[in-house]
């Protein structure tokens, strides 16, 4: 599984994860990778409605990926279940092996 079609550098030293969201799950957190479509799944209990499963995305990444909640937001998709967040304190390769150790637990 090549997990770095979901992750690009920026020029400003962020890196954009390409996520796919679940809203309204009755769990929450990474639940798996789609190659299809090269992003990473995260299911999130709350709605979408007024903004709250971007919120809840944004929380259930900072807390998985062990990074603090102001270093992530969703910089595009506000509207859609495929999102872009923009994480600003970590590196490629240190994400790359943050997420990779996260799907190998749940297999």
């Amino acid at each position: 599984m090549d997990l770095g079609g979901c992750l690009t550098s920026t020029l400003d030293g962020a890196v954009v994860l390409d996520v796919e969201v679940q809203p309204g799950s009755t769990r929450q957190g990474v639940t798996g990778y789609n190659e299809w479509r090269s992003r990473l799944c995260v299911a999130v209990r709350a709605e979408a409605k007024q903004g709250r499963a971007n919120k809840a995305l944004v929380h259930v990444l900072a807390t998985q990926l062990g990074l603090e909640t102001e270093h992530v937001e969703v910089s595009s998709g506000l509207r859609s279940k495929q999102k872009s967040v923009r994480i600003t304190v970590s590196t490629h390769t240190e994400l790359l092996e943050r997420i990779r150790s996260l799907l190998e637990a749940l297999q």
